[in-house]
């Protein structure tokens, strides 16, 4: 399970980094699968004023969560497949 948890949040890293970083190449117009951590990025900078590059932090490590959320249940989903196939 644990190794399950830290591949999915591998995942979840490389999509969160991948999309920061092909912002600035597609004219942002893949922004729109952003908006988990870039809505905590701009609630925290408001609350606390906080510098941009910790927003840029809190926004990859917020995506990271959300995309890992969804790796992992992709991944337990083939888990329980692989382990339990049906015998006809």
């Amino acid at each position: 399970m644990n190794k399950t948890i830290l591949i999915a949040l591998a995942i979840g890293g490389l999509i969160s980094a991948t999309l920061l970083a092909i912002e600035p190449v597609t004219n942002f117009a893949y922004l729109s699968l952003e908006w988990p951590g870039i809505s905590a990025a701009y609630l925290f900078w408001g609350a606390v004023g906080g510098s941009t590059v910790l927003g840029i932090a809190i926004c990859w490590g917020v995506n990271a969560l959300s995309y890992g959320l969804g790796a992992f249940v992709i991944l337990g989903t083939f888990k329980l497949l692989l382990m339990n196939p049906k015998t006809s």
